[in-house]
């Protein structure tokens, strides 16, 4: 709204600038110096009066806004005075609608360098990214990279899958980081083997003492390590499949009621193409007191290899009774439907 004490302050001292008797009757410097001094005084008075009217978005900054229209009131005598207020006015009703950002902003939040990666990784969008040749190849190298932070079971067969990629840079990096993990798990089973021959020597006996039994179940995650994570192939993945159910069958013949190397014995027996001594390994797993999602899935995967349909079909639908399993929900569904 306008300043009304200010336009009319404004209004007087110009209108005394041009009437005074000073002006009238006299032609010297005194007197034009008394009018130039009242005409700035009023055109300093006008730009304070007609501020409020400007858009607040638009006075920016309000010292240069003051300053141009009493620049321009001061330089034109009364015409200038008189636009500074028409223009004003016409500013006022025609000026553009100031419009809402169509899209906000958002503050993003603050980067934890100490965050730790998620578990629900994305093989299969990054298989995807790492198997695209128009992909940049220094973007999939920093990919591959990035996999070192991953559990070698999702990262293997990733790397596994670009040694067949036409970029010699990428079919090395990913030789090398395979490398790189078998011989980290080797490193562990050469370590364990010769804790595993300090314990034999020290308990002695035909009866492997407490030391000597938890060798033989270190070295039997070892080797199975070997597997789960893929990091074998061929000849080397039968020999780490019987080295870890070597071992297991020694702990489990001093400590039967063990429900994990129990599943564990099931799953080396499945692999090894034995689906009878698996289906008991499971069964007695389950007996032992090893909840249901934890062998299910194994026990129907063993049923459907069997051609055992009807079986199949039980087991997932007994599957389908726990809510803990959201990755094989789609599985169970399929199987609901096809019943």
């Amino acid at each position: 709204m306008l300043n009304i004490k200010f336009g009319l302050s404004a209004l007087l001292l110009e209108i005394g600038a041009w009437t005074s008797q000073a002006l009238l009757q006299g032609h010297s410097d005194a007197a034009l110096s008394a009018y130039l001094a009242a005409h700035a005084g009023a055109s300093v008075l006008l730009s304070l009066a007609v501020l409020p009217l400007m858009a607040s978005a638009r006075a920016r900054p309000r010292w240069a806004v003051i300053a141009l229209t009493a620049v321009v009131s001061f330089a034109v005598p009364v015409a200038g005075f008189i636009s500074i207020l028409l223009a004003v006015v016409v500013v006022r009703i025609y000026q553009t609608p100031v419009r809402p950002e169509d899209f906000g902003s958002l503050q993003l939040p603050e980067f934890d360098l100490h965050q730790r990666m998620q578990g629900n990784f994305r093989q299969a969008g990054l298989r995807s990214f790492l198997s695209n040749p128009q992909a940049p190849a220094q973007a999939r190298m920093s990919a591959m990279v990035a996999l070192q932070f991953v559990s070698g079971r999702v990262a293997s067969p990733l790397l596994r899958a670009v040694l067949s990629d036409a970029s010699e840079d990428l079919r090395l990096l990913a030789y090398g980081m395979l490398d790189s993990l078998e011989k980290r798990v080797n490193r562990a089973i050469d370590a364990e083997l010769a804790a595993l021959r300090e314990a034999q020597a020290d308990e002695g006996g035909h009866t492997p003492g407490p030391r000597t039994l938890e060798a033989a179940h270190r070295l039997s995650d070892l080797y199975w390590e070997l597997v789960y994570q893929q990091l074998v192939q061929g000849d080397l993945r039968d020999h780490a499949i019987r080295e870890s159910l070597r071992y297991c069958d020694l702990v489990l013949q001093h400590h039967p009621a063990h429900p994990q190397l129990t599943l564990r014995r099931g799953r080396l027996l499945h692999e090894q193409g034995h689906l009878q001594e698996a289906v008991d390994a499971y069964a007695r797993a389950r007996a032992q007191g090893l909840p249901a999602t934890r062998v299910l899935p194994y026990q129907a995967e063993l049923a459907f290899k069997r051609r055992d349909f009807s079986e199949a079909q039980a087991l997932v639908r007994e599957l389908g009774q726990w809510d803990a399993l959201p990755r094989l929900r789609p599985l169970i569904d399929y199987w609901d439907i096809a019943q």
